[in-house]
């Protein structure tokens, strides 16, 4: 056995090393010469970015790589598959390329030695319906340069300079982190920039487009870059403009520094190109429905998406876990520290959509009483995993609906580790008497080196050593507990001064969340038949072990009827409610697969809604974490 295992050993590493042996790896040394890169995006109608490179070469073998790992992403998600129609020419003369057998995001190809550059062309092809990424319509466009580029390998990205340009339907207008070097007719050209910080800034064009200043007279200009499906979906009123721009000062308040020279939420209002959410250090890309502003009271569950965002220039861009920096997009990622990178961003996000008014506290705590709620019955996945497993999803589960969220879980470190850094700021509010909170560590482990764009990564350890710096504590074994717990995160809430409840009466937040007028679709009875349905009665998603799952049912089912009525999220409320004062089992008649069948729910226990209500004679810490900072 012994010798079948060396074997396999010595198997593996010969494997590996003559993948290895096939890309140069990647050098901290400066590549030759400025690579050019102009993109026509004009073709809308057919959704075709057409892509032209000028490589400066020396003779040899050439590698072009494709990004393969996504910052933001975590995950090898490049979407090599969307490029086609690739050619290499040099002096006219056409060169074959070859994609490396062991990584489909490498591309080889034999420079001869008279030639000083390569003409490299290709097409990216957007998505055009149904699950398949939209990135251009009729009306707008996103444009990330990690999808239309190819670079050379042997090289950190930092060490490549890149010189772009961009081409864009008549008319259009865009709003980027890259700045203008010059115009000519409908194509723009930017100041060079190295590769790293080209795909780090990503474009938003639109035939509707509008920018707002929203820190008026500062030294360092944000911007709102808005495109939208109709001129109406641009109009927001004095109020709206207010809070977001109290969202700039709300973060000032809180990190106390700022690390770009100016930044753009580059923003799309469409029900075409929606559902966006993507870090940068200069801007950030958001996408929600075209009705934010113009249905601003139907929309509450899509307003911390700004402030997420934002809050990534700080955590995660600038302050960066170390396993998570790499020296180009094509050497694997580590995803053990995303707890932090996104589930105290989503932490921060909540409350700074409340500290800027574009929440109320009412909101606010009904937000956040659905988060809590999902932990305390819709995760039995905690039975086998952890949230720290969770952070390897994005590379095991590549972001793909999955038939039981509740058991498989997914990408957990997002709302749990929200939960737990919750937990940390009422401990550190406890152990100081009020004095200090999360705000004090955010403060001081964000602000540091204001100004700066270089990357300054972490690790656990140093987590725990400003935490200590706040106050002492066993910081390591607090954290550690609720990571690798078999159990929910929820003392944070308690610990707040509040309690998580349910009655029969759905909050408005959650009315909201459930309508489709936000960029969710869905409606949920999670909490009591253990149901999640869209308005047509497909089953998204089915609760592990709850009622509906026990009786037989299965996700991707579509219900038809409810006790012989066809189905509407109306009758479905009405049979649970009928059932909870003596009506018999839920009858739903479900269409799986082509076939029909009826299935008897026994569920007596009526609507279930969560909410937060307060504890008597403790302290409020969730009002004080919300309030606005002077």
């Amino acid at each position: 056995m012994a010798l079948c295992i060396a074997g396999a050993t010595a198997a593996g590493v010969a494997w590996a090393d003559a993948a290895d042996a096939h890309i140069s790896p990647p050098r901290d040394t400066a590549y030759p010469g400025t690579i050019q890169i102009a993109v026509d995006a004009s073709d809308t109608r057919q959704g075709i970015f057409r892509v032209h490179e000028v490589v400066p070469v020396r003779g040899g073998e050439l590698t072009l790589l494709y990004p393969r790992w996504i910052p933001g992403n975590h995950s090898p998600s490049g979407p090599v598959a969307m490029v086609a129609g690739l050619t290499i020419e040099a002096n006219g003369r056409r060169l074959e390329w070859k994609r490396d057998e062991y990584d489909v995001y490498a591309f080889h190809v034999d420079v001869p030695r008279d030639v000083a550059s390569l003409d490299v062309d290709f097409q990216y092809l957007s998505g055009r319906s149904g699950m398949q990424h939209i990135q251009m319509t009729d009306t707008m466009l996103s444009l990330e340069w990690n999808d239309i580029s190819l670079y050379p390998a042997g090289h950190y990205s930092r060490d490549i300079t890149f010189a772009p340009s961009v081409t864009l339907p008549h008319g259009w207008q865009f709003g980027t982190a890259l700045e203008t070097l010059s115009r000519s007719g409908d194509t723009t050209t930017f100041k060079p920039v190295t590769y790293n910080t080209l795909v780090d800034s990503p474009m938003y064009a639109g035939l509707y487009f509008q920018r707002v200043d929203l820190d008026p007279g500062a030294a360092t200009p944000v911007h709102l870059d808005v495109v939208a499906d109709a001129p109406k979906y641009l109009q927001m009123t004095p109020e709206q403009l207010q809070a977001h721009r109290n969202l700039v000062t709300q973060a000032y308040k809180l990190f106390d520094s700022h690390h770009y020279n100016h930044y753009d939420f580059l923003y799309s209002l469409s029900d075409q190109l929606s559902g966006n959410g993507l870090e940068h250090h200069r801007s950030s890309e958001d996408g929600t429905r075209a009705n934010y502003f113009t249905d601003w009271d139907k929309t509450a569950p899509g307003r911390d998406l700004l402030a997420h965002e934002f809050t990534h220039s700080w955590n995660g861009k600038f302050r960066r876990p170390a396993d998570l920096w790499t020296p180009t997009f094509n050497v694997p990622m580590g995803d053990s520290l995303l707890w932090v990178y996104e589930g105290q961003t989503q932490y921060w996000g909540f409350v700074l959509t409340a500290r800027s008014g574009m929440w109320s506290g009412e909101q606010f705590r009904e937000a956040l009483a659905l988060v809590a709620a999902n932990y305390d019955r819709n995760r039995p996945g905690f039975e086998w995993r952890t949230i720290e497993d969770t952070t390897n999803d994005p590379t095991a589960a590549h972001r793909e609906p999955l038939p039981y969220r509740s058991w498989q879980m997914s990408e957990e470190y997002y709302s749990a580790g929200q939960l737990v850094w919750l937990a940390v700021d009422a401990k550190i509010r406890a152990l100081t008497g009020d004095r200090k909170s999360l705000d004090t560590f955010a403060s001081h482990f964000f602000g540091v080196n204001s100004g700066s764009f270089v990357t300054k990564t972490y690790t656990f350890d140093d987590l725990v050593a400003a935490l200590n710096g706040v106050v002492k504590y066993d910081w390591a074994g607090f954290l550690r507990q609720r990571l690798d717990a078999h159990q929910s995160p929820m003392d944070g809430i308690g610990a707040s001064g509040w309690k998580l409840m349910y009655n029969d009466e759905e909050s408005n937040f959650q009315k909201e969340y459930d309508s489709g007028a936000s960029s969710r679709h869905m409606i949920s009875f999670t909490f009591s038949i253990g149901l999640t349905l869209t308005k047509t009665g497909e089953i998204n998603d089915v609760r592990w072990n709850g009622p509906a799952f026990k009786a037989g049912v299965t996700s991707g089912a579509t219900v038809v009827a409810v006790n012989g009525h066809d189905y509407s999220a109306d009758v479905m409320t009405d049979a649970i409610r009928a059932a909870e004062h003596g009506g018999g089992p839920i009858r739903l008649l479900l269409k799986y697969q082509g076939g029909f069948e009826t299935v008897a729910v026994d569920y007596r226990d009526g609507l279930q809604y969560p909410h937060l209500v307060r504890v008597d004679g403790s302290p409020d810490y969730l009002d004080e974490i919300i309030a606005a900072k002077k």
